[in-house]
């Protein structure tokens, strides 16, 4: 007896799958309100990084730190669409990955925050000092 096709039906291509994980970020930003807070913060991040005329490798940690924080919510909105498609009642389990998937973006959140307190309180600071 032959085994199971893990992906049944002809092999997707690169093209497809691109198209799938944009449509997928697409549903996240425009699903969870969260991103109304996020994507104005890493724009006034990355204006100020700019202005700024931070080094090379201070742009790395600020986009690292934007990266970090968009990827933490797009996890955290899949799982919350998971949880959804699965609606059976009340489920510790399912409350729990919410909420651990929430602490991730908490988690994300705070250490952009420290990256960007490190980055540019310094550089207020001297304009304003």
């Amino acid at each position: 007896m032959a085994a199971p096709e893990s992906h049944p039906g002809p092999p997707r291509s690169w093209l497809h799958k691109f198209g799938d994980a944009f449509r997928g970020l697409f549903h996240a930003v425009t699903s969870e309100w969260s991103f109304v807070a996020h994507l104005p913060v890493a724009a006034v991040a990355v204006g100020c990084a700019a202005w700024f005329r931070i080094s090379s490798v201070e742009w790395c940690l600020v986009t690292l730190a934007i990266g970090a924080v968009v990827a933490a919510e797009v996890f955290n909105t899949s799982i919350e669409s998971l949880a959804k498609a699965m609606e059976t009642g009340p489920d510790l389990r399912i409350r729990d990955a919410l909420d651990t998937a929430s602490a991730a973006v908490l988690v994300a959140v705070a250490v952009a925050i420290i990256v960007g307190l490190v980055i540019f309180v310094p550089r207020f600071l001297l304009l304003v000092g």
